[in-house]
């Protein structure tokens, strides 16, 4: 369940403003957001523990609820191409922001301590996604890491992908090879959302019998169905930390600057 973050230079195709408002709406209970937050924030405590001084890039912050979790690890800067996201990040009362796009990031070679991109690569309007990731090898300290999060399996594509322009899903062997490409050493390599998986293809499935919808799956829910769904992303948030998953809605990577 991603958005677009990014655009190459001189493109227009930016998400529309009902997307956005949705999102910000709703990403600090719903219980994919809230959840696959859950997963970032023990994974990247287990890589950093007891550290509160990194120096971090949110390479595609959106309206900025992950800025807050990323804050207690040190100093956090956030980019996004859009405007209209980072006036969402400005009513959250966040102020470290840059506009930038995802293939030339406006920061000095081995700044950050830790990149993170989430929900990003994926989009129609990344035409060269491993020039992205070699622009985030750049920006990153020797020893520093990378963490993305990005949709699986091109088979898996659905309304939502088309709603939000998805350009491509992704394989953990697929992204794994981008990333030895980049010359970054992949340390953990997983997919998520693994025990919702039936349901989604199920949802999948249904959905070739249906007539088209506007907009993505980004909507409301009731309370109880984002605390119950939340606890299956809680679970494998912990499982997480020291295994990994054979198969799921989404592709984790982490992957170190020598």
């Amino acid at each position: 369940m991603g958005v677009l973050k990014y655009n190459e230079p001189g493109q227009e195709v930016l998400m529309e403003r009902r997307e956005y408002e949705m999102m910000f709406a709703v990403e600090d209970g719903h219980w994919w957001y809230t959840g696959m937050r859950r997963i970032s924030t023990r994974l990247i405590t287990h890589l950093f523990p007891h550290r509160r001084d990194l120096v971090v890039l949110d390479a595609g912050c959106g309206t900025g609820a992950v800025l807050r979790d990323l804050a207690s690890f040190g100093q956090v800067t956030g980019m996004d191409v859009s405007t209209l996201a980072l006036g969402f990040c400005q009513r959250r009362g966040l102020r470290r922001l840059d506009q930038a796009t995802v293939t030339s990031l406006p920061y000095r070679s081995a700044s950050f301590d830790l990149v993170t991109s989430f929900d990003v690569l994926y989009h129609q309007a990344v035409s060269n996604y491993g020039a992205a990731l070699s622009e985030f090898q750049r920006v990153l300290k020797p020893g520093g890491r990378l963490f993305l999060r990005l949709p699986a399996y091109n088979w898996l594509r659905g309304r939502h992908d088309r709603a939000i322009h998805t350009a491509r899903r992704f394989t953990a062997r697929e992204l794994g090879h981008a990333l030895a490409t980049a010359g970054l050493e992949v340390e953990k390599l997983s997919y998520a959302n693994t025990l919702l998986f039936p349901l989604a293809l199920g949802k999948r499935l249904i959905e070739a019998w249906l007539p088209p919808q506007q907009g993505s799956d980004i909507h409301p829910n009731a309370a109880w169905q984002d605390t119950l769904l939340r606890l299956f992303l809680y679970w494998e948030a912990r499982w997480l930390e020291r295994h990994t998953l054979p198969y799921g809605l989404t592709v984790i990577a982490i992957a170190k600057k020598g």
